[in-house]
């Protein structure tokens, strides 16, 4: 099948992105890595009237370490944060997770902000973002400009708090903390498949703060206690997050994914943070 017809607007400036988003609204697509938009388009699970393209638009391709943050444009692809030699310092648990998304093709094109949008709830970008409490930065035209947290943005399958004026300029991962030790792990198929359940987690002293993609309708973040009491905590959360049956995984599958795999990415010898 191929798409529908559409008429395709090449951006120079995000003043134009805001302006087309503001006269189409829903009649309008974003195409930047175009990994999730070009399969709905040519299976027409999406009919827009206008594709805006903003590949070309250079103030939606930086990346910035600031204010305890490190901000990700909407034009950013991912092989550009999986190159930056100082990610594993600044956010380590992004760097982890990054080589669990699909495959190096898919990341030469996918974008960052693009995989937020699209809000799937095994993939391994928006997981990182709730579990650090991250936050999305949402702007449309006159100025008009929101920070919503990742743990609200994200409101179901394929679901998100943007509205269809808005475009998602940057989304922030906070820094890496002292005393804080990150680890990512997932279960699929097979490598670069979407996750059956995948784990990221911020171990500190006084708790683990996992975060489970894969199994509810959108990444679900809690912190867990320490010792004796994480094996109950650890079942709670996993009846917590509502699995389902499907053609690849049972519920109670991924619930005993949750307790095995989280229990022993908590408890395994901590890795060193590089410096």
């Amino acid at each position: 099948m191929k798409a529908a017809s559409f008429d395709y607007v090449r951006a120079s400036s995000k003043k134009e992105v805001l302006r087309l988003l503001h006269e189409h609204g829903e009649d309008a697509r974003l195409l930047a890595g175009g990994q999730s938009l070009m399969a709905t388009l040519n299976m027409r699970l999406t009919q827009p009237k206008v594709v805006i393209d903003i590949n070309r638009v250079e103030e939606l391709n930086r990346i910035r370490n600031e204010g305890g943050y490190l901000a990700v444009g909407a034009a950013v692809r991912q092989v550009q944060l999986t190159d930056r030699a100082e990610l594993a310092r600044e956010v380590p648990l992004l760097a982890r997770a990054l080589p669990w998304i699909g495959h190096f093709q898919t990341r030469n094109r996918g974008t960052v902000c693009g995989s937020v949008a699209h809000a799937d709830p095994s993939a391994e970008i928006p997981l990182c973002l709730v579990t650090l409490g991250g936050s999305v930065v949402l702007e449309s035209l006159k100025g008009k400009r929101r920070e919503v947290p990742a743990a609200k943005f994200f409101q179901g399958l394929l679901t998100t708090d943007r509205q269809p004026k808005e475009l998602i300029s940057e989304v922030r991962f906070p820094l890496a903390q002292d005393g804080t030790d990150y680890r990512f792990q997932e279960i699929a198929m097979r490598h670069g498949d979407f996750a059956l359940v995948a784990l990221a987690l911020c171990l500190r002293a006084d708790g683990a703060h996992l975060g489970v993609g894969g199994v509810a309708d959108r990444p679900v973040a809690q912190t867990l206690p320490l010792g004796d009491e994480l094996p109950a905590a650890l079942n709670t959360l996993a009846w917590s997050l509502g699995a389902q049956d499907d053609v690849h995984a049972s519920a109670a599958y991924r619930r005993q994914l949750v307790r095995e795999l989280g229990q022993r990415l908590i408890e395994e010898p901590s890795h060193a943070r590089p410096r």
